[in-house]
């Protein structure tokens, strides 16, 4: 079998799986940008993340389900800013940055429309575009969430909490150790939503430390 059989292949059996999958199925029919949303769904339903409001910063929010959902559960009186490299749908109720994360001047546009607000919630769905190379990605996936905890020391107000996506390999359990030194407490979270074959896993942090 040729490469581009193979890929042919592989595309072809994820198109089926997405086609197929409830969790798409479900947000297509109840007007969700994307099946991610319930994802976010079951961790604040378990764990009470969002409270009207308060102020949350969502990075790597394109399409924009997380927003749409954190939207209405901060409202009345709450700020919502996302941020991702990809442009996005305007909506209602979301102030958003398009840039790259990775970039100081990007971080100052992000800072700047705080406008000295400390932040309750800082969440971040961000992944890296995979190379299928596991130490190349594996080092990605670290860089991102290394650089969302830096921001969530510098932006989060004490008590706040971080919800980031991260991939269980290399660095892993040195992040884990990281988190644990900022904040009270750490806890892994795997929704129903995150496909089987995804290695994703979100890490929820309580109570940035004073």
């Amino acid at each position: 079998m040729t490469q581009k059989t193979r890929r042919q292949k592989k595309s072809n059996a994820w198109m089926n799986d997405h086609v197929n999958d409830p969790y798409v199925q479900r947000a297509q029919k109840e007007g969700w940008r994307s099946r991610a949303v319930f994802k976010l769904m079951e961790i604040d339903e378990k764990d009470h993340l969002l409270k009207p409001g308060m102020t949350v910063v969502d990075l790597g929010a394109t399409p924009g389900s997380w927003c749409q959902y954190v939207a209405r559960r901060i409202q009345p009186g709450g700020k919502l800013i996302a941020l991702d490299l990809l442009e996005m749908t305007p909506m209602a109720g979301v102030e958003f940055i398009q840039g790259d994360f990775r970039e100081d001047e990007t971080l100052e546009r992000l800072k700047s429309a705080l406008a000295g607000r400390l932040v309750d919630l800082v969440l971040s769905d961000m992944a890296p575009n995979m190379s299928g190379i596991a130490v190349s990605d594996d080092a990605r996936v670290m860089y991102l969430a290394e650089l969302t905890l830096d921001f969530a020391r510098q932006q989060l107000k004490p008590g706040g909490d971080m919800l980031v996506k991260v991939f269980q390999g290399a660095g892993f359990m040195e992040l884990r150790k990281e988190i644990t030194d900022a904040f009270e407490s750490l806890q892994a979270r795997k929704p129903a939503a995150s496909r089987d074959r995804s290695a994703e896993i979100y890490l929820l942090a309580r109570r940035r430390r004073g």
